[in-house]
């Protein structure tokens, strides 16, 4: 291949032959910072080199010391859950949610406290005792007669 075919010809340094460098720049200021463009593109592919070379070896002693994906995964799920219940804000959460638990258990229990009272008064309530009345009236005219008294009958006390 000819040089023509990749464009225009580039000088020593990368720099394209008959390129006027950007305004403020010499030409000299403009091919020293593209020599230092290579050396850091240069260093950036060897550390990209470097750090596949050293996941690889990561594998390789993960598989070694028998850590698959899954107690990986397990791993860093138990670590992020630590950092989280270590966090200011999970224990604030948490301080809040505890002291809302206490007091809505505080109200349920002063609740069923009041219920308890208002029933215990209303059985005491001279409506509650006429019903009472109605009920054990209604019993007996249906039954015929109480448990007392089938039991002092004479019937039962005969066995066969």
């Amino acid at each position: 291949m000819d040089s023509s075919e990749h464009g225009p010809a580039m000088s020593s340094t990368g720099v394209a032959s008959g390129w006027n460098p950007p305004p403020g720049l010499t030409e000299e200021e403009a091919e020293e910072m593209q020599v230092e463009l290579i050396k850091v593109e240069d260093e950036i592919e060897t550390l990209r080199q470097v750090l596949v070379a050293k996941e690889r070896h990561a594998a390789e002693l993960k598989r070694r010391l028998g850590i698959g994906p899954l107690s990986e995964i397990k791993q860093n799920l138990t670590k992020g859950w630590h950092e989280v219940q270590c966090s200011n804000a999970y224990k604030r959460t948490q301080e809040t949610l505890s002291q809302a638990g206490q007091m809505t258990s505080a109200a349920f229990s002063s609740m069923g406290s009041a219920i308890r009272n208002q029933f215990g008064e209303m059985r005491n309530s001279p409506s509650f005792k006429t019903f009472e009345d109605k009920v054990e009236n209604m019993k007996y005219k249906v039954m015929g007669q109480t448990n007392e008294e089938s039991d002092r009958s004479p019937t039962s006390n005969n066995a066969p």
